[in-house]
């Protein structure tokens, strides 16, 4: 090896200007100057002296390095899922009601006599209705398909006739009033019908969120009030030991809401997580490892039955609501919010 190096130098020596060397060799040229002259200088280096003092100076160790973790901890989004549909659109209000009109006068006409003999008390009464709405439907207003303004079947704007109220006002009217053939001619008679019940329930007007029967159309979520910094949150805990994600969610929702409550962890699997950094590492107290912040899983729940109870919870809580995610928004912190909005249910 020192044998070809000494050739290539002498033959770079010597070439003419014209003769150009590869770049190979050109390069190792120069690591090799470049060797040789920090060898050079190490040699001619003066050596450093010792203290007056007469002490070796110390060697600089690298302070010991602490490993960096995170708490683990596993959430529970316990949510009760809506109950009855959810309100219609104008838009389908009105599409629904000119799908029935249409529907009356494409169909065949009501055969009368097939269902009611002529000069029966029903029969009475069919003629009264009849007269009154025009159609056999009794949910779609004041209209005849077989009249000259048959084809006039779309709603007008501001009329009620699309409303689901006025429908079901109207059937309860139609199945209350009966007309009954009397000695003194038609004599109306009303009965009892069963109504349905309404859409919102008292929870809704007293504004109760600690209630699940409110906002039906809604997804409810269980959030609750931690005790150190009265922050909202979902109930969560730190796993124990080698517990998974689903056995932790099952421990949390008893040692948050107690044991009435008839719930369902689905699945094993988290619908997402959420990295909560401190602001500063906090060193563990074996001094083992310094913590940066916390994970949270969170784990999809269901509540058939019962009611949360934070009498005997051991996670510290203080208090809890059944939210819907707009009201979510406006409880949780802005960071908060941002990490959990689109795992939230919009109904």
């Amino acid at each position: 090896m020192p044998r070809r190096q000494e050739l290539l130098r002498q033959f770079a020596a010597h070439t003419r200007p014209s003769i150009h060397i590869c770049k190979t060799c050109r390069l190792s040229l120069q690591h090799q100057r470049l060797a040789s002259s920090a060898t050079a200088s190490a040699a001619h280096a003066s050596p450093i002296e010792p203290s007056q003092s007469g002490a070796a100076l110390p060697l600089h160790t690298p302070s010991k390095s602490l490993r960096t973790a995170y708490k683990v901890k596993a959430s529970i989004l316990l949510s009760r899922p809506p109950l009855i549909t959810r309100d219609l659109t104008p838009f389908e209000k009105s599409y629904f009601l000119y799908q029935r009109r249409l529907n009356e006068r494409l169909a065949m006409p009501f055969s009368r006599y097939f269902y009611y003999q002529k000069g029966t008390p029903g029969d009475v009464e069919w003629k009264r209705k009849i007269k009154e709405r025009l159609t056999p439907a009794r949910d779609i207003g004041v209209y005849n398909a077989y009249a000259k303004e048959g084809w006039n079947d779309e709603v007008l704007v501001g009329a009620k006739e699309s409303e689901p109220e006025a429908q079901v006002e109207a059937l309860l009217r139609d199945a209350e009033v009966e007309g009954l053939q009397g000695e003194e001619g038609l004599e109306m008679k009303k009965q009892e019908v069963e109504k349905p019940m309404p859409r919102t329930t008292e929870a809704d007007h007293v504004g109760d969120t600690k209630s699940l029967n409110r906002k039906l159309q809604r997804t409810l979520y269980l959030v609750v009030k931690e005790g150190n910094d009265g922050k909202w949150w979902f109930p969560n805990d730190v796993l124990v030991g080698k517990e998974s994600l689903h056995t932790a969610a099952e421990r949390i929702i008893v040692q948050a809401g107690g044991m009435n409550m008839n719930t369902w962890v689905v699945g094993n699997i988290p619908l997402g997580h959420y990295i909560h950094n401190y602001g500063v590492t906090i060193e563990k107290q074996d001094k083992s490892e310094e913590l940066r912040g916390e994970k949270f899983f969170f784990m999809k729940g269901r509540i058939m039955a019962g009611q949360a109870n934070l009498v005997d919870n051991k996670l510290g809580l203080t208090d809890f609501q059944w939210l819907a995610k707009d009201e979510i928004q406006k409880t949780f912190a802005p960071r908060d919010w941002n990490a959990v909005k689109n795992i939230l249910s919009e109904r």
